[in-house]
């Protein structure tokens, strides 16, 4: 039995990834209820919002813009309520994906190459060869995310990213096994490979129920699992995350890890990588929200 609490989540918001939020937050209200906790959910969608005067921790369950990059985080520490996940300033940095990459250079942490682009009549980048990923700098769940495969779709791609954010990231497409490495009180979970069914984990194949395979334990070899996961886990230090957190890394054929970015509040609905790599190491889905608040609660 754990001791129960007066738990506020808080899930939806403005942004982007609205949706997916609802789901993570319903999902995560569920498992704490069924623990005995006394769970209230809030919706950020407009300001002014109040949390409920009982709440003794607040679980977010936010994605995107105003949940993951800082804002909703400095909010709550100037109510002086303890919340799971990354701090603000963690947050704002692995929300913006330079800023990440920035960090993650400084660090030696290994990453793909990548430039930063604010105009849509900018030219292909000199020197460059297809295939490069576009996306805009600060949104999450592969929103805006552009494959760009030759040359002539370069001018189309970065004007549609461009609607998503003022500045993308352009980075060279690392070819190997696409990765994530859940983080969880400063130790790396088991690696989780991700296999799209048909064209590229975009958003659709993210979401979509049973249009992308999984597998964790991914079937790598002891040494290049340690080697991915030691990769996660210093991104994961490079950005000053706390707690938790997921970090996507591509494999290359040698088993080298490049890492792509870091986010500080992983999805939590039924498809989301951080419950599967969580319950390959043994830690129920319910036990896993727990665990959260215990690390949010602990630093009381």
């Amino acid at each position: 039995m754990v001791e129960p609490l007066h738990i506020t989540v808080m899930l939806g918001g403005p942004g982007a990834e609205r949706e997916v939020s609802l789901r993570s937050g319903a999902a995560v209200a569920a498992a704490l209820r069924s623990l005995g906790h006394y769970v209230t959910a809030l919706d950020p969608q407009r300001p002014g919002w109040q949390l409920p005067q009982e709440t003794e921790v607040v679980f977010l369950a936010l994605h995107g813009t105003y949940g993951e990059d800082g804002t909703v985080q400095a909010e709550l520490e100037q109510l002086g309520v303890p919340y799971t996940g990354c701090d603000a300033a963690a947050s704002r940095t692995g929300f913006d994906k330079a800023l990440t990459k920035e960090k993650l250079v400084a660090a030696g942490v290994p990453t793909a190459r990548f430039l930063v682009v604010d105009a849509p009549e900018a030219p292909w980048p000199a020197g460059w060869d297809a295939p490069l990923i576009i996306k805009p700098v600060r949104q999450g769940s592969s929103v805006g995310l552009h494959f760009v495969d030759r040359p002539e779709a370069w001018r189309d791609a970065l004007t549609e990213a461009l609607d998503h954010d003022a500045r993308v990231l352009v980075e060279e497409k690392i070819i190997g096994r696409e990765t994530t490495v859940g983080v969880l009180d400063r130790q790396p979970l088991p690696v989780v490979e991700v296999r799209p069914k048909s064209g590229v984990y975009d958003y659709g194949n993210k979401y979509g129920a049973g249009r992308t395979d999984y597998f964790c334990p991914a079937d790598f070899d002891a040494a290049t699992t340690n080697r991915v996961q030691a990769a996660g886990l210093a991104a994961f230090h490079a950005i000053g995350a706390r707690d938790y957190a997921r970090v996507d890394v591509m494999v290359r054929a040698n088993g080298d890890p490049v890492v792509l970015e870091v986010n500080t509040l992983p999805g939590m609905t039924e498809t989301s990588l951080f419950p599967k790599a969580a319950a390959a190491a043994g830690i129920s889905y319910p036990e896993l929200c727990q665990r959260m608040v215990q690390l949010a609660l602990r630093r009381q």
